[in-house]
């Protein structure tokens, strides 16, 4: 059964520019490539790759390749990750090295076996007692300090707004005329309104 078409790869490595050391526009490449239908596709992933030059001349856009170049490229490339890779192995032999230092004093010994008991013994300890605080909170001291700000606040709110109604209603008594208990029974306001006990 024969193939329908190239892959992507075959299309990169068909494109021709190595065939003649020339510029091309992109209109010569459509009109010479075996692949007209993705020529701008493969152009621009060979570009990307580093793989073809493109330089904007003018209002004209070019492309070229040339073997020397590729060469150049891939031996770039190839010297980079062979920088890399040297750069890897110093670190996994510092790595090494300190995960070395830090086992010394760490062996497994009937001493250290029962020290680790004892602090997981510790640290369960703490976990509980802190579970146990926990429902006590009502009896932080902290908590119990921002409360009674807290209610100091609330209490002199009560008080100025309690003075407040007192005044609006000796306003308008005077200003109509009318008995301090109609005008707080107009207003909802009940009799006893004034007598807030805020000494507790």
């Amino acid at each position: 059964m024969s193939k329908r078409g190239l892959s992507r790869e075959e299309k990169k490595t068909k494109s021709g520019y190595h065939s003649r050391a020339e510029f091309y526009t992109l209109k010569e490449l459509e009109k010479i490539a075996p692949i007209q239908q993705t020529v701008k596709e493969i152009l621009d992933e060979l570009v990307s790759d580093n793989l073809v030059i493109f330089d904007k001349i003018g209002t004209s856009n070019y492309y070229w390749s040339f073997p020397s170049a590729a060469g150049a490229a891939k031996q770039a490339q190839l010297d980079k990750a062979a920088v890399e890779s040297e750069a890897l192995k110093t670190k996994i032999k510092e790595t090494k090295g300190a995960l070395k230092a830090a086992e010394k004093g760490r062996e497994d010994t009937p001493e250290r076996r029962k020290l680790l008991a004892s602090l997981a013994e510790v640290q369960a300890t703490s976990a509980s007692l802190k579970v146990e605080l926990a429902a006590f909170g009502a009896a932080d001291p902290i908590m119990y300090e921002r409360k009674k700000k807290a209610i100091e606040v609330a209490k002199a709110a009560s008080v100025r707004w309690t003075d407040n109604v007192s005044l609006i209603v000796s306003y308008l008594r005077l200003a109509s005329g009318e008995s301090e208990s109609d005008l707080r029974a107009q207003l909802g306001v009940p009799d006893n309104w004034d007598d807030l006990d805020i000494s507790k």
